[in-house]
């Protein structure tokens, strides 16, 4: 898998533009006929009746099953994951193809080649999208809706009950990487790519304020007032009041501004950055509380950051493979949690963290799939939970000790922080998951994948 070193995995995939259509598959050239994966299996056959050798680099002229007309497909060059040209006078040919071919992995299909029911546990699948859905969060306000950020330039906000589309956000001219609802759900703004930032009004469906900066990195909303903040690729970061647009800009770093956070009580907000360092701003004043960089800090970017409840702890993950406890009141490092494997031989990255909202504990969740599970007043790992893939998100419920994790392999998954145990998984996407959202009261959980779809599910967890 190709890692961007210095950036989260979910923002790396927003801007890797491999492999975007929702089939890849493997063709080998085989003399002069392309063999899908499922037509190999009467290759051999159709050789032998046929009377012609077709000449090399020139294909069959009768239907072969590719060439458009009914019972065919045409195959998007972008969906080839790997040529492998065979001589074809060399007598170990089908050996090579059936070898190559026993390494491949067929999403849908069984040890024989016969398809195979996929589980899917959504009970809604939201489908407008064509290409990756990067982004998606619910409404705090109602825990009715969702918006939802893709590859094709498009936004929307739908029911989560139906998936019945409220409007589309219009007007992006590059991928829709975030996308948030303020505190009380009356406005949701959206951004692209290129800078462009949108804000609507829910109940009109109308914009009623844009702005356009460089490329953007993160949108934030205030936790208790329509104030919208934003973090850029030149390190610039923004504030505004919605909608009369009231501007306060913050003093500029100089490297990319990864990602921000708001603190709970309102009034400081905490940001992320590319080369590591980790800062804090009043934001009445627009002013540097605290900043950490050098030997106390993170020797590479920073993916992601989560405030504690009680104002006073922030913590950090990077791609240095550490995270970080900081005093939000002065900056100071209070511990380092090393998140590393023994067998990290291949690139690795916290990609996650968050504090637990009703117990003393922080999780981190690594690329390589680890969450671990720490003691904020010891600074001990107290446990680890192995996910088959790498973790992407995760979240504490707001009223027990289980925290929900997302991953590379499409799944979703649920643990009890107090003992480890895996409690409950979900299942139904077919691509990467890059970002999930549970609705305020607990009862819903949203994703968005590389699959090209969001999906709704409907949460049973224990203590509820």
């Amino acid at each position: 898998m190709d890692i961007i070193a210095e950036k989260s995995y979910a923002h790396s995939r927003q801007v890797d533009q491999r492999l975007t259509n929702s089939h890849p598959v493997r063709i080998i050239y085989v003399g002069a006929f392309i063999v899908m994966p499922d037509q190999y299996e009467n290759f051999e056959e159709e050789q032998d009746m046929s009377d012609e050798t077709p000449q090399e680099g020139v294909p069959p002229q009768e239907n072969d099953g590719m060439d458009g007309e009914e019972g065919g497909e045409f195959l998007n060059p972008d969906n080839i994951i790997e040529t492998i040209e065979l001589d074809e006078n060399d007598g170990d040919s089908e050996d090579a193809v059936t070898n190559d071919m026993g390494d491949m992995e067929l999403q849908g299909y069984g040890e024989g080649g016969e398809e195979m029911d996929l589980k899917d546990d959504a009970d809604i699948v939201f489908t407008k999208h064509k290409g990756s859905v990067f982004c998606i969060a619910t409404d705090p306000g109602t825990s009715t809706l969702a918006v939802t950020g893709g590859e094709d330039d498009r936004a929307y906000v739908f029911k989560l009950a139906t998936g019945e589309v409220m409007f589309e956000c219009t007007g992006h001219k590059d991928s829709v990487t975030c996308a948030c609802f303020c505190y009380d759900s009356k406005y949701v703004a959206t951004g692209d790519m290129s800078g462009i930032i949108k804000v609507w009004d829910v109940e009109s469906k109308q914009e009623v304020w844009s702005f356009e900066t460089s490329d953007l990195e993160w949108l934030e909303w205030h936790t208790a007032a329509h104030v919208l903040l934003a973090g850029s690729i030149d390190g610039s970061m923004w504030m505004w009041k919605i909608p009369n647009g009231d501007t306060k800009t913050f003093q500029a770093h100089g490297v990319p501004t990864n990602i921000g956070k708001i603190l709970p009580d309102g009034k400081r907000c905490c940001v992320g950055y590319e080369d590591g360092a980790v800062k804090t701003y009043d934001l009445k004043t627009s002013k540097l509380s605290h900043s950490f960089t050098g030997n106390s800090g993170h020797a590479a970017s920073i993916t992601s950051l989560d405030c504690h409840s009680n104002n006073n702890l922030i913590i950090t993950g990077s791609t240095d493979v550490t995270a970080k406890v900081i005093s939000a009141n002065n900056g100071k490092v209070l511990s380092t949690y090393n998140c590393a494997s023994e067998s990290d031989e291949e690139d690795n990255s916290v990609e996650a963290v968050g504090f637990s909202k009703t117990h003393s504990l922080a999780a981190t969740g690594t690329l390589k799939g680890t969450l671990s599970i720490w003691d904020i007043n010891t600074h001990q790992c107290r446990l680890q939970c192995k996910h088959e893939n790498g973790i992407v998100r995760l979240r504490w419920d707001e009223s027990t000790p289980f925290i929900y994790t997302c991953t590379l392999d499409g799944i979703v998954h649920m643990w009890d922080g107090r003992n480890g145990q895996r409690m409950a998984q979900w299942y139904g996407h077919q691509g990467e998951i890059l970002d999930f959202d549970i609705t305020r009261d607990g009862n819903t959980l949203v994703t968005a994948s590389d699959d090209g779809t969001a999906r709704v599910f409907t949460l049973h967890s224990p203590d509820r």
